[in-house]
């Protein structure tokens, strides 16, 4: 479906109010962040947050079993299409992420993350998964909540990837719950809006420039029952939550395959 785009001094003016805003929660993370405890914080980082989804003009649709701020602490798991998926976690939950240590090389994001408390894993180092496997602990038994993408890659929303387990260990190490999250960003008639994917070659400038185009985008993200994780395995845990997801958007898992460029791709 071909979708009308945004003119060219549009585009340009929300190019710029996000970079302003990026630049202004680089302020913010430096100034204030550092100070703030608690729900003050969060609700900080959720009114940042909301303002990324403001300036791209994201209508955000929210919807089954919706946690609670005051929720206990918890991991959080999505399937991972976008570097916009995290602002729209963040304006609603503000928990901290795990992410793959590329993302601290990216441009203003990459600091904002680090400075956001995010947990940076080296994927290609096997004994980086116990470091960040007693982190992730840590951080749950000091009362804050995780989010992670399990598929270790994004995808352009029109398949997932399987599950990795390993860092489910610190959930069922902590006896939390596991709360699965489906996320899409839909096209009016029902398609998969694939430019807001930010996945194989495209780089984060051309992410960005394809969403500004975008008059409007819609996300829908999707709340699971939580998984009991007391006595289970990670592994099962892995793929009762990655069928789930998947079962639910309708979507096929495949193998992802290493491409040429160091992305991960669909295999068949």
């Amino acid at each position: 479906m071909q979708v009308a785009l945004n003119s060219k001094p549009v585009q340009v003016w929300r190019l710029l109010r996000l970079l302003v805003h990026l630049l202004w929660g680089m302020l913010l993370a430096t100034v204030w962040l550092p100070f703030l405890r608690g729900k003050r914080r969060d609700k900080l980082v959720r009114r940042w947050s909301k303002t990324i989804l403001n300036i791209l003009n994201v209508k955000l649709q929210v919807s089954g079993s919706v946690p609670l701020t005051s929720t206990p602490p918890s991991m959080f798991m999505s399937n991972h299409i976008s570097w916009l998926d995290v602002w729209l976690v963040n304006s609603l939950l503000s928990p901290r992420f795990v992410a793959k240590s590329e993302v601290r090389s990216w441009p203003l994001i990459g600091w904002l993350s680090e400075k956001g408390g995010v947990i940076f894993i080296e994927r290609a180092k096997r004994k980086d998964t116990l470091r960040v496997s007693g982190a992730a602990l840590q951080a749950l038994a000091d009362g804050d909540s995780l989010c992670v993408f399990p598929e270790g890659t994004t995808t352009d929303g029109s398949f997932m990837v399987p599950f990795r387990s390993s860092l489910l260990q610190a959930a069922v190490d902590a006896e939390v719950l596991i709360r699965p999250m489906a996320l899409r960003y839909p096209l009016p008639d029902g398609g998969v809006n694939v430019d807001i994917a930010y996945w194989s070659d495209i780089t984060l400038w051309e992410s960005m420039l394809a969403m500004v185009k975008q008059p409007e985008i819609t996300a829908e993200l999707i709340f699971l029952l939580p998984i009991p994780t007391q006595g289970k395995d990670r592994r099962v845990l892995a793929r009762r939550a990655e069928s789930a997801i998947a079962e639910l958007l309708r979507l096929p898992v495949r193998a992802a395959l290493q491409t040429p460029g160091g992305q991960l791709s669909a295999g068949p």
